[in-house]
């Protein structure tokens, strides 16, 4: 039989975690073939969401829970989940009940006829309207600044073959855009549209900070573009100035005592060119930041404790190498 990886992060998500395994087991049970492990990795919750995990994983073996010794994030504690997924086929999904567990069956119904990588991308939404109009426009600017072929409205729910889970492993990012590896390594896709649902309850761990760090990391994973707009709008701004300073000199020349200056605009061009190089500086320090990071190699998260592993925490998945730190 082969077998299915399912991995969830959660934080604070006590409210929607057993729904959430429930569903998820009623269609591993109506599809019957296939052993399944479904992991668990908690960032740390301030509620009850370990306790929760606990007793689902003393009510079934196919349950398996990693605690994190703080939050690591919303990008290191999903990657560190995937590295430790044993199975032929790996899903992805978060814990909010916002990916349809009910989607899993034709994802591997089309991963079994030879598509390695299946990805379910939002048609419509009914979260606010304004943040999804939000996100569709990021997800738009990024394809266009991207050299490579990018997936609008897909946020990592989807299924991937063992041969692209470990081909991203390989890659060893310590700070990983997983869209962005998904779209890069370029595998034959299948797109399932679905409408994502409104989150039922509890409240979103992702604030302003978070969408900010995840914009960013899209962009400067995935394209030199805004580094090349600075230097492009250093040239033109030199050029501006020069054109400028010759057309005044011309008209001090024509009417030598009747032009005056005066001080606005010389304000006006000292606050532009000053809030120009303040945008540009905050964008090669993104870049910087990206690079201090990867050069810091440190582990994705630091596990507190692990339930129903056959493997202790830093030891290999299926053979494959994990990078993590225990304690």
């Amino acid at each position: 039989m082969k077998t299915i990886s399912i991995y969830t992060p959660c934080y604070n998500e006590e409210l929607n975690v057993r729904e959430l395994y429930e569903r998820v087991r009623a269609v591993m049970a109506k599809l019957g073939k296939y052993r399944y492990e479904h992991i668990f990795i908690d960032n740390a919750s301030q509620d009850r969401t370990l306790e929760v995990l606990k007793d689902l994983a003393a009510e079934d073996r196919n349950v398996k829970v990693i605690r994190n010794t703080r939050n690591f994030g919303h990008i290191r504690s999903p990657m560190h989940a995937l590295h430790q997924a044993a199975g032929d086929a790996v899903i992805g999904m978060a814990a909010d009940l916002q990916d349809p567990p009910e989607m899993i069956e034709d994802m591997i119904h089309h991963w079994e006829n030879g598509v390695p990588v299946v990805i379910c991308v939002k048609v419509a939404s009914e979260e606010n309207s304004l943040m999804y109009w939000i996100r569709t426009r990021y997800y738009r600017l990024v394809r266009r600044l991207s050299g490579i072929e990018t997936y609008e409205n897909f946020t990592g729910f989807g299924l991937y073959d063992r041969k692209v889970v470990d081909l991203i492993k390989s890659l060893d990012d310590p700070y990983p855009y997983f869209r962005g590896m998904v779209a890069e390594l370029g595998f034959p896709r299948v797109e399932l549209p679905f409408r994502q649902p409104l989150r039922k309850r509890g409240i979103s761990a992702n604030n302003f900070y978070t969408l900010y760090d995840m914009a960013m990391l899209g962009i400067t994973n995935l394209s030199k573009v805004p580094l090349r707009i600075a230097v492009f709008a250093g040239f033109g701004g030199s050029l501006l100035s020069l054109l400028t300073a010759l057309g005044y000199l011309a008209y001090k020349l024509l009417f030598w005592k009747n032009f005056s200056l005066g001080v606005a605009p010389i304000l006006i061009g000292f606050f532009f060119l000053g809030s120009l190089q303040m945008v540009f500086l905050g964008i090669l320090g993104e870049y910087v930041g990206a690079i201090h990071t990867m050069l810091m190699k440190r582990p994705f998260v630091v596990e507190q404790e692990r339930v129903n592993f056959e493997y202790g925490a830093g030891e290999p998945a299926a053979g494959n190498p994990s990078k993590t730190e225990s304690v």
